[in-house]
């Protein structure tokens, strides 16, 4: 069995799906598509079979696409062998949420990046930009606050959204201290930033 995924060394979203795979010892059954996916001109190589144009999108053995980076997560799992990152016990909604935290945050940063970078300068809303900065901080605090045992019980499909997450604010947004204000997430990350799997996809681009 192959996933075909196409692929961007600096999208934080791929590199969950990369994460997951050498978790779960599948990452030979992957073959790299390159892609040149962006928000204002679309790989249409990508569109044929994900009409949002966004990576990660992968393609079956059955020519069946497969999108975004939460099913293709799932997906990659569901075909290995031994403990899942997605638990079937009472972990399971609370996996699934951090998730999803840690995918809204990256969604902040993305809007932020394209805003900065993307949009001409003379067409740059500061308010809109500092609004997404604030719900990149209120994820910050609450997986600090609330969440910070949940993340450290194991490397799960939750855990490993977060790690790609304040990797990826490392790579886009060096000077952002998100670190002083936010001590046992930043020791955390220092840990698992050591996995095989996390130095092997370190963001590139």
């Amino acid at each position: 069995m192959t996933i075909r995924l196409f692929h961007s060394g600096a999208s934080p979203y791929v590199r969950k799906v990369m994460v997951t795979a050498i978790e779960r010892g599948v990452e030979d059954q992957i073959e790299i598509l390159a892609s040149a996916a962006g928000p204002v001109k679309r790989d249409q190589n990508i569109v044929r079979h994900n009409p949002s144009g966004k990576v990660p999108s992968a393609i079956l053995d059955n020519d069946q696409p497969l999108f975004d980076s939460r099913v293709i997560c799932a997906y990659v799992d569901s075909i290995a062998e031994g403990t899942s990152v997605y638990p079937t016990d009472e972990r399971r909604f609370t996996v699934l949420m951090l998730e999803a935290l840690a995918d809204s945050i990256l969604d902040a940063c993305l809007l932020c990046r394209y805003e900065r970078v993307m949009r001409p300068q003379e067409l740059q809303w500061d308010d809109w930009y500092n609004g997404q900065m604030e719900k990149i901080d209120s994820g910050l605090d609450d997986l600090e606050n609330r969440w910070i045992d949940a993340i450290s019980a194991d490397f799960n499909a939750g855990s490993i959204a977060v790690a790609c997450t304040l990797g990826y604010l490392d790579f886009r947004f060096a000077d952002k201290d998100w670190r002083t204000a936010h001590p046992k997430l930043a020791t955390w990350f220092a840990e698992v930033s050591k996995r095989p799997s996390m130095e092997k996809t370190f963001p590139k681009g």
